[in-house]
């Protein structure tokens, strides 16, 4: 009698839960990040340090602590150094888990880090997250994506018109981008009630719309 062996399938689409502890600090500024834009914590985790796991800035930082050759891309091959320093938080501070998940892509690219790091892969995010919290462009980006995709199409055009005006008539700085735009915005609207569309869309109607 022949036993036929069904193989299970794994899902495309499957998640690798990793939960990295991290300094308190660096879980409340990720938490408001997920208040102010209405995110899940964990989400924001993710988004943020899938950022830096493919930053050409965070990875040329952290280059100084891979001590096994890490292959960015096809193109980019950081060395690694054995004798390095190897990444850590500060001990003896206050620290809290996170739980994120990852597709199995970005697991695995996260993986292949975490062993160039020579540490686990709970905390090759953990460095991530810290990192790329810490990177204008990274955060800037993150709140511009949200405000673009929850403005209606009035308010949005109005945004773009704004900050069109403001990048051609400015004496001071040339190249202020979109997401940099939006953060002085937030610093003019303090109600700390408000999400950031919220605060945007009052800014843009108390100022345009009528």
């Amino acid at each position: 009698m022949t036993q036929t062996i069904e193989k299970r399938k794994i899902r495309a689409d499957k998640k690798r839960d990793v939960k990295p502890t991290i300094p308190i600090q660096l879980y409340e500024t990720v938490s408001r990040l997920s208040y102010i834009t209405s995110v899940p914590i964990k989400d924001v985790g993710v988004i943020i340090s899938k950022r830096g796991l493919y930053s050409t800035a965070v990875l040329e930082y952290l280059s100084s602590f891979i001590k096994r050759d890490y292959w960015a891309n096809n193109n980019v091959l950081y060395a690694g150094h054995l004798e390095g320093e190897t990444f850590s938080f500060e001990k003896g501070i206050q620290k809290r888990r996170i739980t994120m998940r990852f597709s199995q892509k970005d697991h695995d690219q996260l993986a292949r880090l975490a062993y160039s790091l020579d540490i686990p892969p709970s905390s090759a995010t953990g460095a991530l997250l810290a990192l790329s919290v810490k990177n204008t462009d990274i955060i800037n980006s993150y709140i511009s994506n949200h405000v673009k995709s929850e403005l209606d199409a009035v308010r949005m055009k109005q945004l773009k018109e704004i900050y069109k005006y403001i990048t051609k008539n400015n004496p001071y700085n040339k190249d202020i981008s979109f997401g940099t735009f939006i953060s002085i915005l937030l610093d003019e609207v303090k109600e700390s009630t408000f999400t950031v569309t919220e605060k945007v869309k009052s800014w843009i109607d108390e100022r345009v719309i009528k």
